[in-house]
């Protein structure tokens, strides 16, 4: 693999889409640790946003296996062993395929919170 450095140059927006990530996460944490302790009896919000947070969940496990992947096969790349060049490749795929994978969690993420967030609001008109 003579582009050894390709792979690595990935790793850095991996490591910004796990940082907004995880701030997605803390943030919905807090929101359903608010929903609980209020005693909300809204349930089926509180499930569907449980469900939000395994999803995020998810593609953060996706984003990390993509970095290691990514990181794998710079490493070997850069060994330049001619016999496991071809593999540094193959890696470098997997890590770019299970990335999208973690990107695609994302987008369901997305548009389901807006769903969830709109029946809230309808809830609290409804209540009012």
């Amino acid at each position: 693999m003579e582009n050894w450095y390709l792979p690595i140059t990935i790793v850095p927006g991996i490591g910004l889409l796990i940082l907004s990530t995880s701030n997605l996460m803390v943030t919905l944490s807090n929101e359903l640790n608010g929903l609980i302790t209020e005693g909300c009896k809204d349930e089926p919000i509180i499930i569907r946003k449980l469900t939000q947070l395994k999803t995020l969940n998810r593609a953060m496990v996706f984003f990390y296996i993509a970095v290691a992947c990514l990181a794998i096969s710079g490493l070997i790349g850069g060994l330049e062993l001619s016999f496991i060049e071809k593999s540094a490749t193959y890696i470098s795929i997997i890590g770019i395929v299970i990335m999208l994978f973690g990107l695609f969690s994302l987008i369901k993420y997305s548009y389901r919170a807006v769903s969830i967030r709109q029946d809230q609001f309808k809830t609290r008109i409804n209540k009012n």
